[in-house]
């Protein structure tokens, strides 16, 4: 069953067991609430009567929404005012419409898991395990797929491979110092000339 109830000037789609937020209501957390503003109800595509119709809800928490920033600005008048907004909001679960309550589910019935084999005792388990071992890593071996032997070598295997020198490495050049810009030598070039000579 559904129901179209209104609350906080908007209204909202509603069915048992359902979770909506809504404006902010007066209340605390776990308290039940009604809400008698039904516009609509039915059930499938048949509608039914909403006389006397309530809602019953149960408060979860109350909450804020986002945050929203509100800034004015009036330009060539050096007004600028920022403020920010969180809405005071309501999440509600729906409990029932009228009579009408959420459906329990059945839970899943658990499937009929195979017997398990019988334990074996301590003292064939180790011997178990390491015959097993054996077996998989022969069959490895014949496959090709040789266990726990070493890699290749990465070092050449021919005598002159092996004894050739590495090439040098280049060695990055310092870098060069920078002369002296000439571009602004003439000031001082006018002012040597000033200085008077020795006679």
């Amino acid at each position: 069953m559904f129901a179209i109830v209104r609350t906080g000037g908007k209204q909202y789609r509603v069915a048992p067991g359902d979770k909506i937020v809504v404006e902010k209501l007066d209340g605390n957390a776990g308290d039940k609430i009604t809400l008698g503003d039904v516009l609509l109800a039915g059930e499938g595509s048949s509608l039914k009567s909403t006389d006397g119709l309530t809602v019953a809800a149960e408060i979860i928490a109350q909450a804020k929404a986002d945050k929203v920033t509100v800034f004015k600005k009036r330009r060539r008048h050096n007004y600028r005012r920022k403020k920010g907004h969180r809405q005071q909001h309501t999440i509600l679960k729906i409990v029932a419409i009228g009579d009408y309550k959420e459906a329990k589910k059945a839970a899943p019935k658990a499937e009929a898991k195979p017997a398990a084999a019988a334990p074996q005792p301590a003292a064939e388990k180790p011997a178990a395990h390491a015959k097993a071992k054996a077996e998989a890593e022969s069959d490895q071996q014949k496959a090709g797929d040789v266990v726990g032997t070493p890699t290749e070598s990465p070092a050449p295997s021919d005598d002159k491979a092996a004894g050739a020198e590495k090439p040098a490495v280049k060695k990055a050049a310092a870098p060069k110092a920078k002369t002296p810009s000439t571009k602004n030598a003439a000031p001082a070039k006018a002012a040597a000339k000033k200085t008077p000579k020795a006679k």
